[in-house]
């Protein structure tokens, strides 16, 4: 490293502060530092779509983070997988791209009192981040680093599925995310010719060609180094000690919703009582750091497939390494997709004024992997509804183990501690089920394999959520916005950590409250608004 002294130092390479280095690095006279604790993003397992099921499967390029026994979901630790890598999650997560329901910003603006993030205000950075593949309109940007398609994995069961959904009375909407998202409708995605087009692949690299931004990688932050109510720079832990990197405007915290608060209570910013039990410098008594954790349940009906579907033929061992050599050099193979084709949003319940549902269809089985007989036997094809529960109620905290920066934090999301959560996953199942059962989607089953039919009741339903369901990899809140009167707001509207001057969190702990889908797109829009606002102020 050149130097130990930037304008800006920014600690995590995921999808806020691949953004942020990006606008932030536009003039070339500032000087940029981006921390990230992984490696390269290198590998082909992150750049071929199909292998995505491989890297959550073993646990590849992320922190290895599980939840504490969650007691209300039969005591399992949950995994609770993270980028750790160039481009954060955005390089491990499934590449579906959603930016919620309108009214969940302006529920923000209403019920936490940031009016600067009503649907309004936001617009304008959802449409800078992106190229729409359909070209810029009132809703959709033309312009921006981050390429969005709908999936254009072909496949009949999803015409079925379709068909089926607009049979029971479900609307078929063009663009969820123009606006309205009740419906059903083609998946959208950040793949680019055939290949997984990451926030670093948007954001990271055009930056760092500039010149102005360096980026290094497998480094610890152990703390953000403070003086006079002011962030100085952060200590980094290196071969043969520490070392410390200096920043003359701020210091940006970009390490996600379970490192972030972590990095803020190592500093001595969080709740006192809990810093002083760690025997931590009480800097800053904000008790709302690591609290407000939550995320998207998600749970599975899944149904035997009568014949195969289009990718089991590709993925028997022969034709599968002709496939993925077309993805990687003419980006035209079928591993440059993803068998999720086509999603929906619908109510539990018809007296609610917007869904609070995302069932999305999944072509394929997560079983399914390369074959040939006599050697390797085919995985039986199988295909699901996953069902997202998009408005959770139950809030769980991040906490310190110990003043140990190496030491994994303490996760426990009370999954289903809120009575309502379960009520809402019991009828989304009811609600899968049924159009399973229905028109000619039900033509494409073989029999329910999971939970499988012997399942009704409403005991044995509630039974098989606390064992199966699963995070969705959406967990948001634990540093969130607010005003400074609320007790347990950490940040001001411009994601500034109250208290201390110099230091911000830009990333999906500063969401107040979960949108309805995927965070990945809000939380670069995030980045994309908080760096037009320190450009203008500097």
């Amino acid at each position: 490293m050149k130097n130990h002294s930037y304008d800006y130092i920014i600690v995590g390479a995921g999808s806020a502060g691949c953004a942020l280095a990006y606008r932030l690095g536009a003039d070339p006279a500032v000087k940029i530092l981006v921390l990230e604790a992984g490696g390269r993003d290198r590998s082909p397992m992150i750049k071929i779509p199909l292998t995505w099921g491989l890297i959550l499967k073993h646990r590849l390029y992320d922190w290895g983070y599980f939840t504490q026994s969650e007691g209300r979901m039969a005591h399992r630790e949950i995994e609770c997988a993270r980028g750790k890598v160039i481009g954060g999650s955005s390089s491990i997560n499934g590449m579906a791209y959603a930016r919620g329901a309108p009214e969940d910003y302006d529920g923000w603006a209403k019920d936490f009192g940031l009016s600067d993030w009503s649907y309004d205000k936001v617009l304008p950075f959802f449409k800078r981040s992106e190229t729409w593949q359909e070209g810029e309109n009132s809703e959709r940007g033309g312009a921006g680093p981050l390429f969005v398609s709908r999936m254009i994995y072909q496949d009949p069961l999803m015409d079925a599925f379709l068909k089926t959904t607009g049979e029971l009375g479900f609307p078929f909407i063009d663009d969820y995310n123009a606006g309205r998202i009740e419906g059903f409708s083609h998946m959208q995605t950040t793949i680019h010719n055939g290949k997984r087009w990451s926030a670093a692949s948007a954001y990271l690299y055009p930056s760092i060609a500039r010149g102005n931004v360096d980026v290094m990688t497998h480094v610890s932050v152990n703390k953000v180094k403070i003086k006079n109510g002011r962030a100085q720079g952060v200590e980094v832990q290196v071969k043969g000690g520490t070392q410390t990197f200096f920043a003359s405007k701020e210091v940006i915290l970009s390490a996600g919703v379970i490192n972030s608060p972590q990095l803020l209570m190592l500093s001595g910013i969080g709740e006192a009582q809990a810093l002083k039990k760690q025997d931590i410098r009480v800097l800053v008594d904000l008790p709302g750091v690591g609290k407000n954790l939550h995320d998207h349940l998600v749970c599975d009906v899944r149904w035997k497939r009568v014949g195969n579907g289009p990718l089991f033929d590709v993925l028997r061992f022969d034709r599968m390494v002709i496939d993925l050599l077309k993805t990687a050099f003419w980006g035209s193979g079928l591993s440059g997709q993803v068998p999720a084709a086509a999603v929906g949003h619908v109510k539990s319940h018809e007296s609610l004024s917007l869904p609070d549902l995302q069932l999305i269809l999944a072509a394929a089985p997560m079983t399914a992997g390369p074959y040939l007989k006599p050697f390797v036997k085919p995985y039986v094809d199988a295909y699901a509804l996953k069902g997202v529960f998009l408005t959770p109620q139950s809030r769980g905290e991040v906490q310190l183990s110990d003043r140990n920066p190496a030491s994994k934090p303490l996760i426990l999301q009370n999954f289903l501690s809120h009575p309502q959560d379960t009520q809402v996953l019991r009828e989304m199942i009811k609600i899968m089920r049924h159009i399973g059962s229905s028109g000619a989607f039900s033509e494409f089953s073989g029999g329910e394999m999971f939970p499988g039919s012997s399942i009704v009741s409403d005991d044995e339903l509630d039974v098989f959520i606390a064992n199966n369901a699963i995070t969705l990899h959406h967990p948001v809140g634990t540093c969130r916005m607010g005003l400074e009167s609320d007790a347990m707001a950490v940040l001001n509207s411009n994601m500034q950590v109250f208290g201390v001057e110099g230091l911000r969190v830009v990333d999906g702990s500063a969401l107040p409250r979960i949108v309805r889908g995927p965070v990945n797109a809000p939380i670069m829009m995030m980045a994309e608004k908080v760096s037009d606002h320190i450009l203008k102020c500097s």
